[in-house]
């Protein structure tokens, strides 16, 4: 019976011989070619969609000739919603060069800084962002060196620069005299194929992941979504985006408005300025230059029904939009 049993068994040094085989036997660890090999094979069979990690571009010391301006782009992780009340604890900042085309050139400066608030960090920013106390226990933000990469940009832009710009100002001064322009609001997204603007849908539905609510991985991520085409030698979402930030826009404030008319103004996209920011107590949109008589037409017809109204118009430009 024994006998029978060993047939079947292993041996006395049988589990230390395998330990000892899967001790020194590794498996190789396969190349980035090989990798990619597979991928693009699994893409090929349509069954499987590949998302990729993202690979930041590198500084370039010596960037490319034919791309004169600089762009920036920013994101700040923060304590919570109100720049009034709330603190930066991480900014990022990447900064490039691009042409009057919107054509990318190269990146050319990074910055990455977290900041000690005042009274300990939320447990909700900290599962949001995975900063917590102890990373930013003495730590403060280097506004030299983000004004370096800062300071000669022609424009800023921030996936919701509304949000973004006033905490940036409370930072540095450098901030508030540069042209801003909103990656969210400026790009059409869904006439680009995407189903959302949120940056997690744009950056997973370009085929790459990243690590979020990082500010400076949140910045390289967007400016590989802007900088990537639909197509080859389509326009690309920084063209679009740039595009609209030469645009001449205009704020018009429907002051003394009928409140029955609320509905409707919020129905048409109006939002409500309460007067504590310094606007006037009404509701208010924003529209392009050429659609300002048009609105100013609607207001007479539809809200005052009176053709004499003149509602208040404050003319922007980039150098304005996303103030607080």
């Amino acid at each position: 019976m024994n006998s029978q049993m060993d047939m079947f068994g292993r041996g006395p040094d049988d589990g230390e011989k395998q330990s000892a085989n899967r001790a020194t036997t590794k498996k190789p660890t396969p190349r980035v070619a090989d990798t990619e090999e597979m991928a693009r094979a699994l893409e090929a069979t349509g069954a499987y969609r590949v998302i990729r990690k993202l690979v930041p571009p590198e500084i370039s010391p010596d960037p490319r000739p034919g791309y004169p301006r600089i762009g920036v782009i920013v994101d700040t992780e923060t304590t919570g919603l109100s720049h009034r009340t709330d603190e930066v604890i991480e900014i990022g900042a990447v900064s490039f060069t691009f042409n009057d085309g919107g054509e990318f050139g190269d990146v050319i400066g990074v910055y990455g800084g977290l900041q000690q608030p005042s009274a300990p960090i939320p447990a909700a920013i900290t599962k949001l962002t995975g900063i917590t106390d102890a990373m930013v226990i003495g730590q403060s933000i280097d506004q030299r060196q983000l004004d370096l990469v800062v300071g000669p940009a022609d424009l800023v832009i921030a996936h919701n620069a509304g949000f973004d710009r006033p905490f940036c100002e409370k930072l540095s001064g450098t901030f508030g005299a540069k042209a801003w322009a909103c990656s969210v609001s400026e790009v059409d997204w869904p006439a680009r194929g995407f189903e959302g603007s949120k940056l997690g849908y744009l950056i997973g539905q370009s085929g790459y992941f990243h690590d979020g609510h990082r500010a400076v991985d949140d910045c390289f991520a967007l400016l590989e979504v802007l900088m990537r085409a639909a197509v080859p030698g389509s326009e690309t979402p920084f063209a679009e985006l740039y595009q609209a930030s030469l645009r001449a826009r205009a704020r018009i404030f429907a002051e003394n408005s009928p409140f029955d008319m609320k509905d409707k103004l919020k129905a048409r996209g109006y939002r409500w300025a309460d007067g504590s920011d310094g606007r006037p107590k009404s509701w208010w949109i924003e529209v392009l230059g050429d659609l300002v008589e048009a609105e100013l037409q609607y207001l007479r017809t539809e809200i005052y029904n009176r053709a004499d109204a003149e509602p208040l118009v404050s003319l922007l430009t980039a150098v304005d939009r996303f103030k607080a």
